[in-house]
């Protein structure tokens, strides 16, 4: 950690130089617990589930959480990040990238041709982005947290495309 910000070139170099991040000159080591701690804008817990909790969310110190594991926060945690104001961007939104691009693969699989790089990443960032749209929407209109917001969108989602393809009556 280097409260100045870190050199990303520099870190590169030095990770393939040595193999890893340790011992980088530049920064000081921490734990995966204190990185989760020191205050900044946006905090991404990518890699694990229920990193943050009733026991550590009171020393979580960001304006937003973009959550890119499959749930990093527990209940009790989320209840007290809306309580403080913290913005949750939910794993369900947050890390919905690779699977969307795994659906991508398919559609192309089946229909035996392939998008360029440029036309998955525009088609990519265009059903995410507007995911979030209808989400924040959602969020804000019947006034709920983001995270039950996402889960009623894709539960409608769901509902209106059986309803239209006659699976329900």
């Amino acid at each position: 950690y280097n409260p100045q910000g870190l050199s990303l070139p520099a870190v590169i170099a030095h990770v393939e130089q040595t193999g890893s991040l340790k011992g980088y000159p530049d920064a000081d080591a921490v734990s995966n617990e204190e990185l989760l701690e020191i205050e900044c804008d946006v905090l991404m817990p990518c890699a694990l589930q229920s990193q943050i909790t009733g026991e550590n969310v009171d020393r979580i110190r960001c304006r937003i959480l973009a959550e890119g594991a499959n749930g990093p926060t527990t209940l009790e945690a989320d209840q007290v990040l809306e309580q403080r104001g913290v913005f949750v961007l939910p794993d369900i939104l947050g890390n919905a990238g690779g699977v969307t691009v795994s659906y991508f693969e398919w559609v192309q699989n089946t229909q035996e041709f392939a998008w360029t790089l440029e036309e998955t990443n525009d088609r990519l960032h265009k059903m995410l982005s507007e995911a979030f749209r209808r989400t924040l929407l959602r969020s804000q209109r019947d006034g709920l947290d983001m995270r039950t917001a996402a889960l009623i969108e894709g539960i409608d989602r769901v509902a209106q495309a059986k309803l239209l393809r006659g699976v329900f009556p």
